[in-house]
């Protein structure tokens, strides 16, 4: 079925995240305690809760998203390309804005969104902070009443599992496989926090965000069998 999907109604996403606070002393008593809840199981007795507070960006509960990048590709004759573009700013204006992408171009029912890890993380994530700041869920994230085929979802991480649910692979180790040339890049998600708070340079976590998305639709590729994207058929808008 892979090789049947027009590439061109697929909007290929990943999303950068980091703790809704700084630190976790600032964080108020409820949130601090309920944090220790939350996370008592992965800390165990390892981490107090405010050593494991670097952490908070992968829950929606105590993350927010700072970034937004999203790829597709445009054929013009026998002419392929893949354009770039990020959301970034205040939250609520990247999700604004990421759904005004949706409702303008790509809310038919032949449109698809395609991450890696996606359907554990990226699109449960983005709808949860939808809903957190008030914002009505798009068709394509809204899943309640929807059957199992009707779930307008990829994610290259399950179509390599092959039927093993056990299997993770990352990103990075999926690209080296596949022989996916990969850029050299000076940041990985541990430092997503950091390079926010304390650098505050968002154009790093941009390009960081996009790298990943020409990544996925790269292994997208590879998936389908095509031949993987010149740099010179990726463009940034």
């Amino acid at each position: 079925m892979l090789y049947k999907l027009n590439l061109e109604h697929i909007l290929f996403l990943d999303i950068e995240t980091v703790p809704q606070q700084q630190h976790f002393s600032n964080l108020g008593e409820t949130a601090q305690l309920l944090w220790e809840q939350k996370t008592q199981y992965q800390r165990k007795d390892e981490h107090t809760p405010e050593e494991f507070y670097d952490r908070a960006g992968i829950w929606a509960e105590f993350g927010k998203i700072v970034c937004i990048s999203v790829g597709y590709f445009t054929h013009k004759g026998d002419v392929r390309s893949f354009r770039v573009t990020s959301f970034y700013g205040e939250e609520i204006q990247i999700l604004k804005q990421f759904k005004q992408l949706l409702k303008d171009h790509f809310s038919q029912t032949k449109h698809l969104l395609c991450a890696h890890n996606g359907k554990e993380f990226d699109f449960p994530y983005i709808a949860r902070r939808m809903v957190i700041n008030g914002i009505n869920l798009p068709y394509k994230l809204d899943l309640f009443g929807k059957k199992p085929w009707e779930v307008p979802h990829l994610d290259t991480m399950e179509l390599w599992k092959f039927g093993d649910y056990k299997h993770y692979t990352s990103l990075k180790l999926l690209a080296y496989v596949l022989g996916i040339p990969s850029p050299k890049d000076d940041m990985d998600g541990s430092m997503v926090k950091d390079v926010f708070y304390e650098e505050k340079d968002i154009d790093r976590i941009i390009s960081y965000c996009e790298l990943d998305v020409v990544t996925t639709a790269q292994v997208f590729l590879r998936l389908r069998n095509e031949v993987l994207l010149a740099d010179d058929e990726i463009r940034k808008v």
